[in-house]
């Protein structure tokens, strides 16, 4: 039942494949996406609960499985697997999806959050039976996949669960911990969170580096039950003694992959380390690169891993991507032109990417010189700035955003149409990730990329990505050579990419002196 990262998964943790398909675990099977069981019966059995910790400081399980759960069949959930290209692996992990909210096990107060959603998306289905059962999990799936609220509302009814266990000293420790890799990242989970949070009578805390202290040590000392932080200011509050980290049993790792790129791995490692020991962790990431890999051996326990997607941006393939051979001089003109193409209402949201800060600022100024009403992100900008620019893109009274690739990881912006590559990114993995931006929760989109002579080192790659979704290679792309193939240590890179290089990472952006995400 593994098969693609399930595969891999599976193996680092000396778990293994049957070559039936079906693996039959506690008196439950485990599905594979890519097999629809011989038995359409359901089983009586209840789906496996991690026990509470050694110490009964807390407890991990409460998934209560809903009557109607109970009675989907072998063949339901292999189907369901199949249709929505999820591959589910580990062991004892026969968790029958949730086709319906009302099936989550969570109060109304938790669930009171998706009262206008008609649905779980795919992610939440899968991975809410597997985390209220205490499981510790490993979820390789891309942002905007509602994966927020996959690890969110496991971890309000793990607190409220808890409370009645929490003596009155540990009542204001903070008990939920979410890391995130940029400040944006963790202001927009902080945001669904702290909604949440509130209908809970929770608190919720953002913490994240370029801004004075003071306020987050205020908020601490008044008692917090949830933190969304960045690793270095977090690990800044923990070393000088303003926060203990002690009474976390529940902790998200998310975009654990960039983390990791950005050069974090000593804070997250050390955050880690002062958490509960009994901890239950969830680890998010787009990739499972050798560095994330490390980390889930050393502090995971027997995970479950859920895979939405494939190797071959499978996931992407609803992105129609336009490469453009161009010469150097002619990129501003030809950008003119594309924004008359695709933003012709000026109203739809069009995301614009360029590699350096300072070319951020210069398209920005030359595009309003010419009339559009537009605004960028980049790594020089203050916090409040930032922050203005993406809300003012979010809710469309400016609709045309310039970034660098501060923005190509982690914002989640509904809606966008259109990726246009002023400038091509200096990894393949950062295009993938850029023109992720469009084509998201379901609908189409479209990314236009300018290609130059002076990208030429990445141009084989570009071919390969191109081909692996069915794209039209452009005749002019070929000339620069083969793609390269990725090196064979590396067991994974990503949901959306093949035999591609991918070992080279971009700089570390570094937004202002104090600023330590």
């Amino acid at each position: 039942c593994f098969e693609g990262v399930g595969r891999e998964l599976a193996e680092f943790y000396s778990i293994k494949p049957r070559s039936d398909l079906r693996e039959e675990v506690g008196g439950l099977t485990s599905f594979s996406s890519s097999s629809s069981p011989s038995s359409s019966s359901s089983s009586s059995s209840s789906p496996y609960q991690q026990p509470d910790p050694p110490s009964k400081e807390f407890k991990k399980a409460f998934y209560e499985e809903n009557e109607k759960t109970k009675l989907r069949t072998s063949q339901q959930t292999a189907k369901f697997l199949e249709s929505n290209n999820i591959t589910l692996s580990g062991n004892h992990c026969s968790y029958r999806h949730i086709e319906k909210l009302s099936e989550s096990g969570m109060s109304d107060k938790v669930m009171a959050i998706t009262s206008s959603f008609e649905k779980p998306t795919p992610i939440q289905s899968q991975c809410w039976p597997v985390l209220l059962s205490g499981r510790d999990l490993i979820a390789i799936a891309e942002t905007g996949s509602g994966k927020t609220l996959a690890f969110s509302l496991p971890g309000l009814t793990h607190i409220i669960n808890n409370n009645n266990q929490t003596n009155k000293k540990q009542k204001k420790q903070p008990k939920m911990l979410v890391l995130s890799p940029t400040r944006e990242l963790a202001t927009q989970s902080a945001a669904v969170l702290s909604e949440a949070c509130e209908k809970n009578g929770l608190r919720c805390l953002c913490v994240y580096g370029g801004v004075p202290k003071d306020q987050q040590r205020a908020a601490i000392r008044a008692g917090v039950d949830v933190i969304v932080a960045t690793p270095g200011r977090l690990r800044d509050l923990n070393q000088e003694g303003a926060l203990s980290l002690s009474g976390v049993t529940y902790l998200t790792l998310d975009e654990a992959d960039r983390m990791l790129d950005e050069g974090f791995e000593k804070e997250v490692r050390d955050i880690i380390s002062h958490c509960h020991k009994e901890r239950q962790i969830t680890m998010f990431s787009a990739t499972w690169p050798e560095s994330v890999e490390k980390l889930a051996h050393q502090f995971l326990s027997d995970p479950v891993q859920v895979m939405v997607g494939d190797l071959e941006l499978a996931a992407n393939k609803r992105i129609t991507q336009v490469v453009e051979v161009v010469d150097p001089k002619d990129k501003n003109f030809l950008l003119l032109k594309l924004l008359s193409k695709y933003h012709k209402s000026r109203k739809n949201r069009v995301l614009i990417f360029v590699l350096y800060k300072k070319e951020a600022d210069r398209v920005e100024k030359y595009l309003y010189n010419k009339g559009w009403n537009c605004v960028s992100i980049h790594g020089d900008k203050n916090q409040r700035d930032r922050t203005a620019a993406v809300n003012s893109f979010i809710d469309g009274s400016v609709p045309l955003l310039v970034a660098t690739d501060v923005a190509a990881r982690g914002l989640d912006i509904p809606g966008v149409e259109v990726v246009l590559n002023y400038s091509f990114p200096l990894t393949i993995e950062d295009y993938v990730h850029r023109i992720g931006r469009t084509g998201r929760a379901g609908k189409t989109g479209v990314s236009h990329t300018l290609f130059t002579q002076f990208d030429k080192l990445r141009g084989g790659e570009l071919v390969e990505v191109l081909k692996q979704t069915n794209q039209e290679v452009p005749p002019e792309l070929l000339k620069f050579g083969p793609s390269i193939k990725k090196k064979k240590e590396h067991a994974m890179y990503g949901a959306w990419t093949k035999d591609v290089d991918m070992t080279k990472k971009a700089t570390k952006i570094t937004f202002d002196d104090d600023d330590d995400e």
